[in-house]
């Protein structure tokens, strides 16, 4: 969950580890550090608590020039944040940076206390630079030094060390946490994601789980999880997006709001041509019987969504489950079973455990919905149906939520037409995919008054959504978005279960969120806003512009654009994010980077 960038070069590679640490920054951001070996061999660390900037600011005041060096952002996990406990960590002639966690650390710690190594943090981070050090004083090189430490290492990491005697080189290792190598001339660098390292290379190899490399300016050695030689196949990124651009968006979540029309119609570039699904990349659909989802968070309601027109439109059984939950359970495989697991990374840690517990209990084909192409989940799964979203900066997911729903129905047709679907449901598909481009930039065109709507929320610290059928996992995604980005507390429901329980919490300061679309469930909705509106509660209803829905008193109307109820879910996603967006802002908030969360969930 935190970024890391190494480089290794015969020019000063401070300023590319820091820039490198701001486009990481949404990964992480409650301290960084860097750490860089100079020409006369001395290892200079400079850590700050807060973000990126207070870091460079102090480099700024008290220059650190070097040619190898490592850096971090981190994200808490052991230890409070505070500079003792930013990375990166130091052991006599050894620093490493580290993303993961390490789960016996409290042995290992108590064994290298034992031996005399004094610790100055609190993180398990620190517990892998001693014991490198230790190890480096019977091995012959830095290398051989980081084997036998990973070896005695268990949990998740990946790490990159550096060795003040040994100025050229960095090792590596990845167990359970991305790392990508970037090939330069004359230089070579090291990142937790790509767009680190956009600004110096564009040539990249993914290091595969298990493996170690040495890196130098000249060589990039790889071994296997067995410690033998490997080769990673270098590719060329055509990632074009500069994270650090907001251009005239006050905020990244802004933008990638305002970016999901074009980020939906990449989605669906050459799968829907001439107004027809083209479903060929989707490879063999045929004799399933049953599918399971799994994902977290945001993605997870994307799934949860996908389960009703997997199981309406192609007729087929549909399971969803939390990947947290599903790796700790012990669950039945049904015969003809495709496992479905959803991403934005592709790093997300319980997902991709989930995957390869799965593949070991008799799942027999994985597909994957993923943003990013090279990452582990598209790598392990059988196939991949990629978003195309581009970077998502923002803490609070937007663009990438909507095209994986706009993927997920490119699946249902593809699940549907190996399973016998009628060419008129197909046709529906394919019509109401054409036109969602045009139908997401009108709801955009509802920010100026979802802005004003905002202001009722000023002084509210609970909200309730409400929706029915596919709307229900959206009402979630709005309850989501609410509380990650304005911290108000904010739960979702199926407006069915209102009388089982959360008519209790209705008064006059709770405003209740409601989706509306025009489809077959309206009227039972209608019934739900009633028994709200008899207890005084405030609502906010988005309803289809064709519903007669007024304004009461206590009820305010948005409407939202008419369109075919299968791709509703999709639509009216945009008003939740934007009234989120605002409140947000409202607030005073943290907008991007909301306390306490980190954009890609490489930890358990």
């Amino acid at each position: 969950m935190c970024g890391i960038v190494g480089a290794v070069a015969q020019r000063d590679i401070v300023e590319v580890l820091l820039e490198g640490l701001r486009r990481l920054e949404y990964r992480g951001y409650d301290s960084a550090g860097v750490a860089v070996i100079n020409d006369s061999q001395n290892l200079r660390r400079v850590r700050r608590m807060g973000k990126v900037k207070t870091l460079a600011d102090a480099i700024a005041e008290s220059p650190t020039p070097g040619g190898t060096g490592i850096a971090h952002t981190r994200w808490a996990t052991h230890g409070e944040p505070s500079e003792d406990n930013a990375h990166p960590h130091v052991s006599g002639d050894i620093a490493v940076v580290h993303n993961g966690i390490i789960e016996n650390h409290e042995k290992l710690r108590e064994e290298l206390q034992d031996q005399g190594y004094t610790f100055t943090s609190q993180t398990d981070t620190e517990v892998i630079a001693h014991l490198v050090e230790r190890e480096l004083r019977d091995s012959t090189s830095l290398l051989n030094a980081v084997m036998a430490a990973r070896s005695l290492l268990e949990g998740a990491y990946g790490m990159v060390v550096i060795n003040r005697t040994d100025p050229e080189r960095m090792v590596v290792a990845r167990s359970g946490s991305p790392l990508v190598v970037g090939h330069g001339i004359g230089e070579n660098f090291i990142a937790s994601d790509q767009l680190a390292l956009l600004p110096v290379t564009r040539k990249f190899s993914y290091l595969e789980e298990g493996d170690v490399a040495e890196i130098t300016r000249t060589e990039i050695r790889i071994f296997d999880a067995g410690n033998e030689p490997a080769t990673r196949e270098a590719h060329e990124s055509d990632v074009e997006h500069d994270a650090g651009d907001k251009g005239e968006f006050r905020h990244h979540m802004m933008k990638e709001i305002y970016e999901q029309p074009v980020a939906i119609a990449n989605t669906l570039e050459g799968r829907l041509v001439g107004g027809k699904l083209n479903l060929e990349s989707l490879g063999d659909l045929s004799n399933i019987d049953q599918v399971q989802i799994i994902a977290c968070g945001t993605s997870y309601h994307a799934g949860m969504t996908a389960r009703y027109w997997i199981e309406e439109l192609a007729g087929i059984a549909c399971n969803v489950e939390i990947a947290s939950e599903f790796r700790y359970r012990k669950s039945v495989v049904r015969p003809n079973s495709l496992l479905v697991t959803i991403s934005q990374s592709g790093e997300t840690a319980d997902t991709l455990a989930a995957l390869r517990l799965a593949k070991e209990t008799g799942y027999d084909r994985a597909i994957t919905i993923c943003n990013v192409p090279g990452s582990s989940l598209v790598r392990e799964s059988d196939m991949a149906l990629l978003t195309r979203a581009g970077a998502e900066i923002g803490v609070a997911s937007t663009k990438a939520f909507t095209t994986q729903l706009t993927a997920l129905m490119l699946l249902t047709a593809g699940l549907g037409r190996a399973n016998g679907m009628n060419k008129e449901s197909e046709s529906r598909i394919a019509e109401a995919l054409l036109k969602l481009p045009a139908l997401i930039e009108k709801a955009i065109g509802m920010d100026g008054a979802i802005k004003d709507l905002a202001e009722h929320f000023a002084e509210k610290h609970h909200a309730l959504f409400l929706g029915r059928g596919d709307q229900y996992p959206i009402a979630m995604e709005g309850a989501l978005k609410l509380k990650e980005i304005s911290y108000i507390h904010a739960e979702a429901y199926a407006a069915g279960e209102l009388k089982h329980g959360p008519l209790a919490l209705i008064d006059s300061e709770m405003p209740i969120i409601v989706v509306a679309p025009n489809n077959e469930l309206i009227e039972k909705l209608k019934s739900n806003i009633e028994e709200v509106r008899a207890r005084g509660g405030e609502l906010f209803v988005f309803a289809d512009e064709k519903l007669s829905i007024r304004p009461e008193s206590n009820m305010k109307v948005m409407s939202v654009p008419h369109c075919d109820d299968i791709i509703a879910p999709v639509l009216y996603t945009l008003p939740l994010q934007l009234l989120s967006y605002h409140v947000a802002v409202i607030k005073g908030t943290d907008v991007d980077q909301p306390r306490n969360l980190a954009k890609s969930v490489t930890v358990e």
